[in-house]
């Protein structure tokens, strides 16, 4: 009877692994379906003015595969590090960065700077 017991008890504590192990591999696999895509470290703030027309943009994107900037695709790293330079016009100017990834979910933030 110990003998039954103990095998019962393996068994089911090795289907209980394996099942562990399976939903832990699928969590890992779709993180980047579940959390999706962000856009961070922007180095500019909301409502700033600025002294100069030509200014850098840079910021981190995660899990994104396409960053458009103003309208324009521009290229990032491995990390999803970006750097791009813009030019601003007198007065009052909408930064628009829009970053999608490869599930077709995306994040988009806009600044307003003033020149």
């Amino acid at each position: 009877m110990t003998t039954s017991n103990t095998k019962k008890f393996l068994k089911i504590t090795a289907f209980s692994v394996f099942f562990i192990f399976i939903i832990v591999y699928g969590f890992f696999r779709s993180r980047d379906l579940i959390f999706g895509v962000k856009i961070r470290d922007v180095n500019i703030m909301d409502g700033t003015k600025i002294t100069e027309s030509v200014n850098t943009i840079t910021g981190n994107v995660k899990n994104a595969v396409n960053l458009i900037l103003n309208g324009r695709e521009i290229s990032i790293d491995k990390e999803g590090n970006f750097k791009e330079t813009i030019a601003l016009l007198p007065g009052y100017n909408i930064v628009s960065i829009e970053a999608k990834d490869k599930f077709g979910k995306s994040d988009e933030k806009n600044y307003q700077l003033i020149y």
